[in-house]
């Protein structure tokens, strides 16, 4: 859709009117049929100068599109490197990319590497089970019977609050020695296993020590995992009690303020540990729910929701005589970071007040979990009620919605501090297959808000082995360093019984998982042969993707998944829908789309043509995809058998060779196994060489494709500068350089002098310009970036140059194919000058055209400069080149900035598109903590009266009060909006965040007409024409004349935003699958435990005491943060 102009624009078709792809409107139509009544009087007695007339500067055109040809095909060698493609075709070889083979080849190795991994978790999974099973639970263990490596003792000990709590503390931590692995991007020891408790679980507790006690034997297993699989990455178990064991052992990397990592909470974990579940959670917002207790409730709300993964669904209502949605969501969501965000938000904003109905509240929530009519998960069926009490049991309601069957379980939590009659509240969580739960504080709630899983499970454990099949998990960071990696997860199960003849356990122990890094995925796949913009892709049942070329989250949060969806990844269309669906449903399929593609420094968008062709991945979720341009279906293998050809080759390599034969950059690549990596090409050259005079191209620990393409690459680049380069003047067309770069890495720049302003990526696959000229026919010009220019009287000693390229393209035998890019480095400010003299109406190089009084003369771009604006803007609307001198430091910016007059003139008559997309990858700065974000760290504060009444100290409020107060005492963190942010930490400096960009492109006008831009009093004739075989459109303006007259600016930059609404989106949700199984039923369970908890009622002296430790500012000993945990 046009912007419109505020105060003028050109003129267009009236609203609403339709307007056919590629013809210029009405208007402009009658302006070419009558070019002579938009020509302004000449002032009387003054030189008769008009605006020039369509053909003059049509013109002007094609001799900016000769000059533009001539040079490229006298210094940019295009023809003659085909020639010398032809002439050495003994030396390499034509290779075909088969997509359905390849793409099934790599299918088949990632199934096969991920296989080895599930076997591995099955032998740690039946272990831990027979483990457990065979061990006897001590009910009277002590901390000195157990001797293990805590993974978070070293950091503890530079800590005094934590030195203090646990002063004491008899455990035995074991002092290990490590070694760097550069696996594991990190220091470990494969003789131990790390033990990593989360910091409110107290490690003394009977729980704990017999967990770590039966976890011990653990330790050879995964020891002779990893002496089966040496590729193995983290072996992890992830106990229900919290407890992680995993292996090899590595000190924690805790953060610098409170630790709040747990294992449970972790997507992995709740994963394995559950089928899918579509959750509704009703919270009590009644006038009896006081201001601690609401914020209590808003905390806890939020922690549950961190319970969810992206196979879930999740509504929040609050209810009072009335239920309504806390959001716009008014059914299940996926609970994805994006819905969760909105429902954190939405929280914040309940206000307690009215009468408490129950009724109301479990009506909305069963209505929520009846409609058929959307998508969810149609597992697990839940509702989570928070309140902090009340008499009614609504027993009608559970009857008609839920019994006999009972497919909703019941979850009740009693926030607060009261003297309500929980009964009620137990009853119902019994009645439904549910679990009753109390969070007097804030303390209580993480460990409270979890606990559901287990009941969860238990279907599982029921099932037996029917439940214990591996998943494979989103995309996530690891918590130790390991980078972006998934996890293969399997449910560990309680086999013991209670007692001879008793009832099989029904608890999970927990569940085990085994990482695997993306990286060893990605090294599966096809490095160089499918070309700069061929790639493969991965995504997985909800259209996420595990592999993609544009996966590179800036910042990540392990406490999140890294969820990018394909249809964001790349730009958006039908077609890439539909291609979705059908991977998410496990087809096979091939199909060849004319997209969008964004280039790789994120300014420009290309209309291309792109071959997707994708398998499923056996025995996982995961669907692989291969795209693929038609120009990359063939592709070259060297073939250089002969070793005085190699060396002779070699030796243009040397920097001794660079000042006759021009500075050759070599991709970084790895071309064998010990050469050492570096971000200096200079140096990596250096090493490379060194490792060359050690080994041969045909060494078995080098890659000998890669090695023999950059030789031979060497050789034909070197053969350009003898056959073109060299003999040629650059100075007499104003070249600053000339260059080529290969499909086979390397990049040749003549003269050497040149490559010293080189700053384009020396890896020709990761170069904008080297990808964007294999999608485009002809010269694509790219002006520098604006960030880069000087001012123009800076220029003499440091030239700007404007960068044009064209790809090579050859077929032998009927095999196209387009190995390397050729281009030349033009001089800005000589260009500038030649410019003006092309679109001018010289007829001799030195004389420019004289028009007197009773002359009538059509202005130039050279002698009206005053007058006239002339300029060549990008397909991408950035500037080019001008007449005007005063905007050479203009160069590269966004043409809307120079003169958005103009730009939005060219953009509403079509010869510019638009395309609007969000970057959910984004790194932003961290914005200052407000109120409401650290509303549910926020603490009762109570008043004078208060504080001066006794029976206050006595009260519930108080001791809930006290507390926190306690909580924050040790972990103040609680108290701030953020306590994971640990200042000084990358998440501290900046964090995820979403930025919308925008970008255009040629529209569907390629034809060459006269506009008028309406100002009011006063108007402004332009012309605009695409330059044929370029990337460049002409235009030719009338100065502005008025400075009232303002235009809309259109933008380009990237903007901070929100993203799509997500309340519209939730409408239209993108197809996805869940899981393939679910256990949420089995006739065998036991609900008889389903938490019987009492309030525990405060006494004045422990009140005093409490606020005497508060006062001198003692911390706590262990016991004050004792969880109870369960006996298994």
């Amino acid at each position: 859709m046009a912007v419109p102009a505020r105060t003028c624009g050109a003129r267009r078709p009236g609203p609403g009117a339709p307007r056919p792809a590629g013809r210029p409107p009405r208007l402009l139509l009658l302006l070419l049929l009558l070019p002579p009544l938009l020509l302004p009087p000449a002032a009387p007695g003054a030189a008769a100068y008009s605006f020039p007339q369509l053909h003059t500067m049509q013109h002007w055109a094609r001799r900016l599109e000769q000059e533009i040809d001539g040079v490229m095909r006298i210094f940019g060698g295009a023809q003659q490197l085909r020639e010398i493609y032809r002439d050495n075709r003994n030396l390499f070889a034509v290779q075909e990319n088969e997509p359905r083979a390849l793409v099934e080849k790599v299918a088949g190795d990632i199934e096969g590497l991920l296989a080895r991994k599930v076997q591995a978790l099955k032998r740690l999974a039946d272990a831990a089970e027979t483990f457990q099973k065979a061990h006897r639970w001590q009910d009277n263990i002590k901390e000195e019977d157990i001797v293990y490596y805590d993974a978070k003792a070293d950091a503890e000990l530079d800590d005094p609050e934590v030195e203090d709590l646990e002063r004491g503390s008899k455990v035995s931590t074991l002092k290990l020695d490590f070694v760097e692995d550069a696996n594991f991007k990190n220091k470990v020891n494969y003789s131990y296993t790390a033990v990593q408790i989360p910091t409110d679980i107290y490690k003394g507790s009977t729980v704990i020590l017999n967990e770590l006690n039966w976890t011990e034997a653990l330790e050879s297993v995964f020891a002779e995992n990893r002496r089966r699989d040496p590729t193995l990455l983290w072996q992890v178990f992830g106990s229900a009690t919290g407890v992680t064991r995993y292996y090899p052992a590595t000190p924690w990397r805790a953060p610098k303020k409170i630790d709040l990592y747990d294992v449970r909470r972790r997507p992995w974990y709740i994963q394995g540990a559950s089928s899918p579940k579509d959750m509704v959670i009703i919270v009590d917002v009644s006038g009896s729910v006081s201001g601690l207790t609401l914020k209590l409730m808003k905390t806890s709300v939020c922690e549950m929701l961190d319970t969810l993964s992206d196979d879930d669904y999740v509504n929040v209502a609050s209810f009072n005589e009335k239920a309504q949605p806390v959001s716009c969501f008014t059914h299940l969501v996926q609970a994805n970071v994006r819905n969760k965000k909105v429902f954190k938000e939405a929280v914040q904003g309940m206000v307690a007040k009215g009468t408490t109905g129950y009724k109301a509240g479990f009506e909305y929530a069963f209505d929520q979990l009846q409609n058929s009519n959307i998508s969810r998960a149609n597992c697990n069926k839940m509702i989570m009620m928070f309140t902090d009490g009340g008499e009614d049991r609504v027993q009608d309601v559970f009857e008609k919605y839920n019994w006999p069957n009972r497919t909703v379980r019941v979850f009740t939590f009693s926030v607060g501090q009261h003297n309500y009659d929980v009964t009620p509240l137990q009853w119902m969580a019994c009645a439904n297959k549910g679990y009753y739960f109390e969070i007097p504080s804030i303390g209580a709630i993480r460990i409270n808000t979890q606990e559901y899983l287990d009941v969860l499970g238990r279907p599982m454990v029921l099932a037996g082995k029917e439940a214990k099949q591996v998943q494979w998990t989103n995309v996530y960071e690891d918590a130790l360093g390991l980078g972006l990696v998934v996890t293969g997860t399997l449910p560990v199960f309680n086999l013991t019984q209670d007692g001879p003849g008793e009832k099989k356990n029904q608890l999970i122990l927990g569940v085990m998982g085994i990482d695997v890094a993306l990286n060893d995925i990605k090294r599966l796949t096809p490095n160089y042969t499918l070309g700069a913009n061929g790639y493969v892709f991965a995504i997985d049942l909800n259209g996420y993707v595990l592999l993609h070329p544009n996966l590179r989250p800036q910042t990540t949060n392990f406490r999140e998944p890294v969820t990018l969806d394909f249809l964001d990844a790349e730009l958006e269309d039908e077609n890439k829908e539909e291609i979705r669906r059908s991977m998410i449903d496990g087809s096979r399929g091939h199909r060849q789309i004319r997209t969008l593609v964004k280039s790789l420094d994120e300014r420009y968008i290309d209309e291309v043509m792109r071959n997707y062709t994708w398998v499923p991945i056996r025995s996982t979720n995961y669907s692989l995809g291969l795209v693929l341009p038609p120009y990359s279906t063939f592709y070259l293998q060297a073939n250089l058998s002969d070793q005085i050809l190699q060396v002779k080759y070699f030796e243009f390599l040397l920097p001794s060779s660079f000042e006759s034969e021009g500075h050759v950059f070599i991709a970084p690549r790895e071309y064998c196994k010990d050469l050492n990596a570096s971000d200096n090409n200079t140096e990596f050259l250096k090493n490379f060489i060194e490792l060359m005079e050690k080994v041969t191209p045909d060494s078995k620990q080098c890659n000998n494709f890669l090695l023999h393409n950059l030789i031979l690459d060497t050789g034909i680049t070197q053969q350009l500068v003898e056959r073109v380069w060299r003999d040629q003047d650059l100075n007499t067309y104003s070249l600053l350089a000339v260059f080529a770069a290969t499909d086979g890495g390397i990049t040749r720049v003549f003269p050497n002098k040149a490559a010293e302003d080189w700053t384009e990526n020396p890896e020709p696959f990761n170069a904008s310009f080297y990808r964007r000229s294999l999608d485009n026919r002809g010269y694509v010009f790219r002006p520098p970036h604006q960030e880069a220019l000087l001012r123009p009287l800076e220029l003499e000693n440091d030239t700007v140059g404007i960068l044009v390229s064209t790809a090579v393209e050859f077929s032998l035998g009927g095999r196209t194919l387009r190995p390397a890019v050729v281009g030349v480095k033009l001089d800005l400010e000589a260009w500038a000058e030649k410019f003006k003299v092309l679109a001018s109406n010289r007829t001799h190089q030195d004389q420019p055209q004289k028009c007197g009084p009773s002359t009538h003369c059509e202005m130039d771009c050279e002698v009206n400069n005053e007058d006239l604006l002339c300029v060549l803007i990008d397909d991408g609307g950035f500037l080019v080149l001008s007449n005007q001198n005063h905007q050479w430091d203009q160069v590269g910016r966004f043409f809307s900035e120079v003169d958005a007059n103009l730009m939005l003139a060219l953009y509403n008559n079509s010869f510019y598109a638009r395309k609007e997309s969000f970057d959910y990858q984004a790194a932003c700065a961290p914005q200052p903590p407000g109120n409401l974000g650290a509303a549910p760290r926020g603490v009762f504060v109570p008043t004078v009266a208060d504080l001066l009444n006794l029976a206050w100290w006595s009260s519930a409020a108080a001791w809930s009060l006290f507390q926190q107060l306690l909580y924050g005492l040790v972990y103040h963190s609680w108290f701030q909006a953020d306590p994971a942010e640990a200042e000084g930490s990358p998440e501290a400096r900046e964090s995820s965040c979403v930025v919308k960009q925008t970008q255009y492109y040629f529209g569907p006008v390629n034809a060459s007409y006269n506009a008028i831009i309406d100002c009011g009093n006063c108007s402004r004739l332009f012309h605009a024409q695409r330059l044929s075989n370029t990337n460049l459109l002409f235009v030719v303006a009338e100065k502005p004349l008025c400075s009232q007259c303002e235009a809309g600016r259109l933008l380009q930059k990237e903007t901070h935003s929100d993203g799509p609404e997500q309340c519209e989106l939730v409408q239209r949700p993108r197809y996805r699958r869940g899981p393939h199984i679910c256990f949420d039923y089995n006739a065998t369970e036991d609900t008889s435990d389903c938490g019987r908890g009492a309030s525990f009622p405060p006494s004045l002296g422990v009140l005093v005491s409490l606020q005497l430790l508060l006062l001198l500012g003692l911390p706590p000993g262990p016991q004050a943060l004792h969880v109870p945990a369960r006996r298994l």
